[in-house]
């Protein structure tokens, strides 16, 4: 009995000591697990985060069992670390350092788009994907966001333009010279046409998905871009977000969805520098005030 009390006794001492800090410590390390676990669960990383898993696993029943012959051969494996793990992960932690990058400072980016001029902008989105479905001309839209895609514009053609559902059309009609390439769209302009993007290296998608779709998925694991992909053969409209892919949209579900996401990152960015605007309004007042 003795026992148990001084347990838990010492158990209350421990919890007393924690302190704010302490909680912010295993808060961020906690996001921090989870944020990586996320990431790597749908890529081809999470399989080669589980072989190193298991290679430790042997590592440390070698070295309880005395298996000297195995436990020096990954040692020695183990020895090179965090060398091996940049070279083997490289593609992973750029992908991964990117959208970290991009959510931090998404909610402070200067877009300068009202709300009417978006939703304008999806509405024209939207009702080109349907009439290209109906058609079955395939399409590939790219809606940069915070992660700026200046690599992959620079392999189309810069256009500058705004969005309208007929030039949109245009662009993807089978005969015209940048049907096959990506349209880019930066704010409420379409900045380029033709253009490539990565392909993914997800070896888990359907066998049926083609290139265009394979290189929407590739662009949706490499930022936090949303794209909007239309089959060429079956016409369907899908979606690529976060390197997983939605299928089975039509002009209204497209538009809702769309609306939900762009809209929501400007109301942010909208709100939070108008903040910022009136806070450095009043500053400016009361210096003149002062003076």
């Amino acid at each position: 009995m003795t026992a148990i009390k001084d347990y838990f006794q010492y158990v209350g001492n421990q919890l007393l000591s924690i302190s704010v800090v302490d909680v912010i410590d295993i808060l961020l390390v906690a996001f921090i697990f989870y944020y990586v676990f996320q990431f790597m669960r749908k890529r081809r990383a999470g399989k080669l985060l589980a072989g190193i898993l298991l290679l430790i696993v042997m590592l440390l029943i070698s070295s309880i069992t005395g298996m000297k012959a195995l436990n020096y051969i990954l040692t020695n494996l183990f020895s090179m670390g965090i060398l091996s793990l940049i070279v083997v992960f490289q593609p992973e932690l750029r992908s991964f350092l990117e959208k970290v990058g991009g959510s931090t400072f998404r909610n402070f980016r200067a877009k300068g788009d009202q709300e009417g001029e978006i939703r304008t902008m999806i509405s024209e989105v939207c009702t080109a994907a349907q009439n290209l479905a109906d058609k079955k001309t395939g399409a590939l839209i790219v809606f940069e966001r915070a992660t700026k895609l200046g690599d992959q514009i620079r392999t189309g053609t810069i256009l500058d333009a705004n969005v309208t559902s007929y030039l949109l059309e245009n662009i993807f009609y089978d005969k015209a010279p940048l049907h096959d390439g990506a349209v880019i769209i930066s704010g409420v302009r379409i900045n380029s046409a033709g253009c490539f993007l990565p392909l993914s290296t997800n070896n888990d998608l359907h066998k049926d998905l083609g290139t265009r779709h394979r290189s929407g998925i590739g662009m949706s694991e490499n930022s936090d871009a949303i794209v909007v992909i239309v089959s060429e053969e079956t016409g369907t409209i899908s979606v690529a977000m976060e390197g997983e892919l939605k299928r089975g949209f039509d002009k209204s579900s497209l538009e809702n969805l769309l609306n939900q996401l762009l809209l929501n990152d400007s109301a942010i960015t909208e709100k939070v520098f108008t903040q910022i605007k009136d806070r450095f309004s009043r500053k400016g007042g009361n210096s003149k005030d002062e003076d």
